[in-house]
């Protein structure tokens, strides 16, 4: 399949009535399509943010910018690689700058826009995940509901929860045993390497895991931290934790619910943790109504991209959800295009976590921080505070997505994919600190 798309211009379009029964039937939406529905025809007949005004000039400050790019990107530090990039003046959907922004590349993390974008519409910024607790047959069985964010607190809490129904039952001693049939048996996605999980790249992915830990059966590892509090609270537990499912005789003793979809999708981008990615795609795939699979949640994220918010998808590739795979390919082009979606002020109430979460130029804690390198060179430092943006690294691949508001007052979504470069990563992530700031306008 080719790499590259047919070169073609399109702006996503707004959520309309046919687009939105079509994921009503396709992709069975229970929580943020009700409310896409109830917005009504104002929601449906509004112009399309970004959508370009015809014949407009770029101003001078934009052809300033535009000509700064076209130098720029000439810098030795990109020698040898294959860039993609694209900068949209996000008001009125203007193209204010393109080199080869159709071409698609490895987008490594920047994928992740994608799997948030597509979670949030599919389950709702509001939404929670749940993991329980069942007794029967002398049997505490800790079943795992999708939560990536789960705590050795929670498991305390549910612990204590349990151990009180368990002693007013008259039982004084369990096995614990954990039921993470939600998703199949964790397999390698297309396109990641074979020492991932040796590496602790990313964890096995299962529907059970305590303190983000990177092990090869965090399920396990969950009812063992399970275990020990329920025997830390006086009943005994015998035997070794194990893996098996609940019966229809069991009886539910305890329940915790996640953090909000929202506040767990702002964790995942500041951080860029590909573990809760992974996940995310995989709940995304189950609320969906299909199989928590890798192919199944991508098709989701191609079904909400293309046939919902009409976004172009010409030789897009998605393999995963956290941007690891190397067989992954997406387009600057289609990026901004993502990005105008979620930047869209119709559209603020759900993917406010997106606009939140991405990181700041200089920001502690997130990949663009200083303990990172970013934003720390000459070029850059302007922009400290002034641009948010994606990250994406792997080996020969490189992203810097997001959007800044310029001295001009006027908001840019800009998009930065390179790959190949025959220079060392720090380098092109300095260079594509400096094309930030360049969008920003600080760097003149």
């Amino acid at each position: 399949m080719s790499n590259t798309s047919d070169g073609r211009r399109h702006q996503p379009g707004t959520v309309g009535r046919a687009a939105r029964r079509a994921l009503v039937v396709a992709v069975t939406v229970p929580v943020a399509t009700a409310v896409l529905v109830g917005q009504g025809t104002a929601f449906a007949d509004a112009k399309p943010a970004g959508t370009a005004t015809a014949g407009r000039a770029l101003d001078s400050t934009d052809q300033q910018i535009a000509k700064n790019l076209d130098a720029r990107i000439l810098d030795p530090r990109l020698a040898g690689s294959t860039l993609s990039g694209i900068v949209v003046d996000a008001g009125s959907g203007q193209e204010v700058w393109d080199h080869n922004a159709s071409t698609t590349l490895m987008p490594a993390s920047n994928m992740k826009l994608a799997t948030a974008t597509t979670t949030l519409t599919v389950l709702g910024p509001d939404h929670r995940f749940t993991t329980r607790v069942l007794l029967g047959e002398g049997t505490l069985t800790l079943v795992g509901g999708g939560d990536r964010v789960l705590t050795t607190a929670d498991l305390t809490t549910l612990a204590t929860t349990a151990v009180a129904a368990v002693k007013n039952a008259g039982i004084t001693s369990v096995k614990v045993q954990v039921d993470d049939s939600l998703f199949p048996e964790p397999t390698l996605a297309t396109g990641w390497n074979p020492d991932y999980y040796d590496g602790a790249t990313i964890a096995p992915v299962r529907a059970l895991v305590v303190d983000e830990h990177i092990v090869m059966d965090t399920s396990i590892d969950a009812g063992q931290v399970f275990a020990k509090q329920v025997a830390a609270q006086g009943v005994t537990v015998t035997g070794d934790v194990t893996h098996g499912q609940t019966t229809d005789s069991d009886v539910p003793v305890a329940v915790h619910y996640s953090p909000t979809l929202a506040t767990i999708v702002h964790r995942m981008l500041k951080k860029s943790d590909n573990d809760i990615a992974e996940t995310l795609l995989r709940m995304t795939a189950h609320g969906a109504g299909r199989p928590a699979t890798f192919d199944d949640g991508t098709a989701v994220v191609r079904h909400v991209l293309g046939d919902v918010y009409r976004i172009p998808l010409a030789n897009f590739q998605d393999y995963d959800g956290s941007g690891l795979s190397r067989s992954n390919r997406l387009s600057a082009e289609t990026i901004a295009n993502i990005l105008k979606v979620d930047t869209d002020p119709r559209y603020g109430w759900l993917f406010k976590a997106i606009t939140d979460g991405l990181p700041v130029a200089g920001e502690a804690g997130s990949t663009l921080g200083p303990e990172w390198d970013r934003f720390t060179t000459p070029d850059s430092k302007c922009a400290v505070g002034k641009v948010m943006a994606k990250t994406g690294t792997l080996t020969g691949a490189i992203a810097l997505s997001g959007f800044t508001k310029g001295d001009d007052g006027r908001w840019k979504i800009f998009s930065f994919v390179e790959n190949n470069a025959s220079t060392p990563n720090t380098d092109v992530k300095h260079t594509f600190d400096g094309l930030a700031a360049t969008v920003n306008g600080c760097w003149a």
